[in-house]
């Protein structure tokens, strides 16, 4: 995986989760809150996001193949969809369940102290994790909103330790809110309600990561910004006279595949366009590094028979 890749905000996710984990079910096991068995359930989904992503980062660098010639780099895309799909299945359902059935049977919270006193130790573990994320993502996402940065990354593994992070802060402010509650109240109605406030939350953001991981695996363009950068550098070749339609597709975080109808000359020679079209490679290549598919293809231009100008396909800066 790339620097950009998150590995460090992945390892250090995965720790604080294992680790929460087992608390939280020893939680569990000393209070029978159904807030602490949601949240024991969330922490492990969550750990086991974290090694699906380290998975498919690891699957993602084989090399290509006749089978699979643009290599394996989509494979990121799906592993962070199937952590959408784990934290919905295993987590937002789980949650939802045992909430319904702690409203339908309630009753108290016992030995509270081990929920309180573990409820605040994730919190400050949770909070390490999610401050480690937020420092990678920083060195990547530039002057871009949290938003904007979590729908434009071509990179999912930092927007889904984000996500999950965030999810996980607030998921233990719900169950610290509803032990609280069944605590002050003696009413363990207040524990299921808690445990379905964190079954909402984790089907919220899961249904977000899938939809933003969706539209990476089907496959997106680059960025506005980048396709301009491509069209300068073709246009800057002296034997270009111009791009008539460019398309470009992200065949992983870090690799780019760029097709482009350029204009030649018309008295130019095959040699010449051969030459050509080596320098714009080189151009592209310099511009854009992440340009390592380049397929070029000679034309003379006539307005009338030009079709699609290079920019009548914008880039969609989100993954809707």
């Amino acid at each position: 995986m790339s620097a950009g890749g998150g590995t460090k905000a992945i390892i250090a996710a995965l720790g604080a989760n294992l680790a929460i984990a087992v608390a939280k079910f020893v939680a569990f096991l000393f209070t029978g809150s159904s807030s602490m068995l949601a949240e024991s359930v969330h922490s492990v989904a969550d750990s086991g996001n974290q090694a699906l992503l380290l998975l498919g980062a690891k699957r993602s660098r084989q090399r290509e193949n006749r089978k699979h010639p643009f290599g394996y780099g989509r494979e990121r895309y799906f592993y962070a969809f199937v952590v959408a799909v784990v934290l919905f299945t295993i987590g937002a359902v789980f949650s939802l369940y045992e909430g319904f059935e702690k409203i339908r049977h309630p009753h108290g919270v016992e030995s509270p102290i081990w929920a309180f006193g573990v409820l605040i130790f994730a919190i400050l573990a949770e909070s390490v994790s999610f401050r480690t994320a937020i420092v990678e993502s920083k060195a990547i996402k530039g002057d871009i909103g949290w938003v904007a940065f979590v729908r434009r990354a071509k990179a999912p593994e930092l927007p889904v330790v984000l996500l999950e992070d965030l999810g996980a802060l607030l998921g233990l402010v719900f169950a610290l809110f509803g032990v609280t509650m069944a605590v002050v109240t003696g009413d363990g109605v207040w524990d299921g309600i808690g445990t379905l406030m964190i079954g909402v939350l984790l089907a919220i953001i899961a249904v977000i990561l899938a939809i933003e991981t969706k539209s990476l695996l089907i496959g997106e363009s680059a960025t506005q910004e980048t396709e301009e950068k491509i069209c300068a550098a073709l246009e800057s070749s002296p034997e270009i006279t111009r791009v008539i339609h460019l398309r470009t597709l992200h065949l992983g975080p870090e690799e780019l595949l760029v097709a482009a109808k350029i204009a030649v000359h018309n008295g130019d020679t095959a040699a010449d366009i051969a030459q050509g079209i080596d320098g714009a490679e080189r151009r592209i290549r310099d511009a854009v590094p992440i340009a390592r598919v380049i397929y070029l293809e000679p034309d003379l231009y006539r307005p009338d028979k030009a079709g699609a100008a290079p920019n009548a396909a914008p880039a969609d800066e989100g993954h809707s």
